[in-house]
């Protein structure tokens, strides 16, 4: 069954630390609008531990997760007769939390009989700017996270082509590490951002991983590693210290991705043809960081690439992208049968062969 008319669709997002529901509209010329995008961040639940534990992530979800979809339900103005279809976050993620927005997705689809849809929260992230620019594929995604950093050519929703991922960590990964090394806490990233506003760039030689190699892909382990080196050289470190170490971090952090995406602007012509897919999408939740955003900028401009982010709100997790994912999907027909299974890994590219040296994340990815 294909859905040709005006949708609306209920998202629910539970892969992490944050606990989201989205109530999205779907007009049939393939526009999208958000009425609700509900999102409570746990952080305050894990500083203590600096980082965020899976079982206390879960039992987060659990307490407030009805709360969440009735609020969203109630600022989008529709009950659930109003909706035509539920979609829900199925993985990469915490198995824990992943369990609970399936459940709590099937019982809502089970009980007002509606179709339900399992979504990629990678997927989710890569055609966010469908809703907020109308963009529509082919295109390059640059996705940057906590768990991932993946160079992706996107074909059509489901399509998808591995061009290059992290060897070892995720950039979002890298930050929250550099964080606590450097005793910012969390979340990490908006922590070194906000230290290297203070910063004076150019004092720490911190080195650019994987700069010049002929395939893009990424490496942060080595990056940390002089960031700890660097730290315990400047030993007693003062706040001083500290803005200037982030602010190196992040033009050894920006140099090295620009770097990456300009091997892959080399390679898009042999994957879209010659006009096709001159755009550049960065998304996930390191894609809020401003350097980052800048250098690309320039990146992008100087291949003839358009740049599209989406707004910082919707750059980490968040119900609206699944809610806009799941319209997309019930929009070509594709509806999931009822004993949704969760997913801890969920590759884009199902066929991408394992990256030579991959560890524990970029073996996921």
């Amino acid at each position: 069954m294909t859905v040709t008319g005006t949708t609306r669709i209920l998202g629910i997002e539970t892969s992490c630390d944050e606990t989201a529901a989205a109530v999205v509209e779907r007009t049939p010329d393939g526009r999208g609008r958000i009425l609700s995008n509900v999102v409570r961040a746990q952080w305050e639940r894990h500083r203590a531990f600096g980082g965020v534990v899976p079982e206390l992530a879960a039992r987060a979800h659990v307490e407030c997760l009805d709360e969440i979809v009735r609020e969203a339900m109630a600022t989008a103005g529709v009950q659930f007769g109003d909706l035509d279809g539920i979609a829900v976050t199925a993985g990469p993620g915490l198995i824990g939390g992943l369990m609970v927005g399936v459940v709590t997705a099937e019982v809502i689809a089970r009980v007002h009989k509606l179709p339900l849809s399992a979504v990629n929260h990678l997927e989710a992230h890569a055609l966010t700017v469908g809703l907020t620019e109308g963009l529509k594929p082919p295109y390059l995604l640059l996705l940057v996270s906590g768990g991932h950093t993946q160079l992706l050519a996107v074909h059509d929703v489901g399509r998808y082509t591995r061009l290059g991922s992290t060897i070892d960590d995720a950039l979002g990964e890298a930050f929250d590490k550099t964080a606590k090394l450097l005793g910012l806490g969390v979340p990490g990233g908006p922590a070194v951002e906000h230290a290297a506003r203070a910063g004076r760039p150019g004092r720490f030689n911190l080195p650019m991983p994987m700069r010049g190699r002929p395939e893009p892909n990424f490496s942060f382990s080595g990056l940390k590693n002089a960031i700890r080196l660097a730290a315990q050289a400047a030993a007693p470190v003062s706040d001083q210290d500290i803005a200037d170490l982030c602010a190196d971090f992040q033009v050894a952090v920006a140099g090295s991705v620009a770097d990456r995406v300009r091997r892959a602007f080399d390679m898009t012509a042999a994957v879209f043809g010659d006009t096709a897919g001159r755009h550049l999408v960065v998304a996930g939740g390191v894609a809020a960081n401003q350097a980052l955003r800048h250098s690309l900028v320039t990146v992008a401009e100087s291949a003839g690439f358009g740049l599209h982010v989406p707004p910082v709100s919707l750059c980490g997790d968040n119900g609206a992208m699944i809610a806009w994912t799941g319209a997309e999907r019930l929009a070509r027909g594709l509806i999931d049968a009822p004993g949704i299974v969760a997913r801890a890994r969920w590759p884009l590219d199902a066929n991408a062969k394992a990256v030579l040296g991959a560890g524990r994340l970029g073996a996921k990815a």
